[in-house]
């Protein structure tokens, strides 16, 4: 199969580098002034193996693809597609894997309403260098819209194949709530704290911050359709690494853009719309957004 991916970072190497190691010809989508800088290959470290993978580049689009793949930050988006032209090749599935909610919708107006399946997936994987993916955490789980089962059957067996968890799940919109349910509450309280995971759970206030927010977000998202099961959130957060810090976290540090609108902005907009107050979710993003003007 043929694969575009828009986006070649930690989530969008990952994906690129697994695919084109299984045989599948992959290209990646970048910016016209990091593309000489780009090497023809994907170099992929970590539990999935270490390895070199074999991918095209280019600016923009030129040929048909059977799935693209969208992994820029969700503040990128727009300028991202300028890659991907209105009335340009045939694209047969677009898959994005972006933080939040509200590119869904977005894409939908852009492309096929039908042809695009959204997935969610929960890695630790990093771009240290162009090309180059480090794979930080032992799994990655790729959950998968089930309107796209059919054309995504056999893109779901390499991925397993190559180490992914992969799975189809029916309810669209409780899939990617669940997601911000375990994210939202993670990136906020971490990045507003500049806390790793222990130091969060170590300290009562911070703690109570953190599940506070898992509480707001499962009540929004029950407003929205979604069915999300909050002492299963606070528990999948409890599990994760002593260490592990969020790459929310990581990106104010370095001093990048966080996505505090694709994570935070959604929990606040839908709590207003169906009258389900968030004070502490807005609470953290305003400590944020403080730590941002500092």
């Amino acid at each position: 199969m043929r694969h575009a991916v828009l986006g070649a970072g930690g989530i969008g190497g990952l994906i690129g580098a697994s695919l084109a190691q299984q045989g599948d010809q992959v290209t990646l989508l970048l910016r016209p002034e990091t593309l000489p800088q780009h090497p023809p290959y994907l170099r992929l470290e970590g539990p999935f193996g270490n390895f070199q993978a074999p991918v095209r580049t280019d600016a923009k689009l030129r040929e048909p693809v059977d799935v693209l793949w969208v992994t820029v930050k969700a503040y990128q988006l727009v300028t991202a597609l300028r890659a991907v032209p209105r009335n340009g090749p045939r694209i047969v599935t677009v898959v994005p894997l972006l933080n939040g909610i509200d590119h869904v919708a977005l894409l939908r107006r852009s492309f096929n309403h039908e042809s695009v399946v959204p997935g969610t997936i929960a890695v630790e994987s990093e771009r240290v260098a162009h090309g180059h993916i480090i794979q930080r955490s032992p799994v990655a789980r790729l959950a998968l819209s089930a309107t796209g089962e059919r054309q995504l059957e056999g893109v779901a067996a390499l991925l397993r194949r190559a180490g992914f968890s992969c799975e189809f799940q029916a309810d669209e919109k409780t899939m990617l709530w669940s997601k911000l349910a375990f994210l939202a509450p993670f990136a906020l309280a971490t990045t507003a704290g500049n806390k790793n995971k222990q130091e969060i759970f170590a300290d009562p206030v911070w703690r109570a911050r953190l599940e506070l927010t898992v509480r707001e977000v499962c009540a929004v998202a029950a407003g929205e359709g979604a069915i999300v099961d909050q002492l299963k959130m606070q528990a999948m957060i409890e599990g994760l690494p002593a260490t592990m810090r969020s790459s929310m976290q990581k990106d104010v540090s370095a001093g990048r853009i966080p996505e505090i609108d694709a994570i935070g902005g959604p929990i606040v907009r839908a709590g207003r719309i169906h009258g389900v107050d968030v004070p502490t979710t807005r609470e953290l993003i305003a400590r944020i957004e403080d730590r941002l003007r500092r």
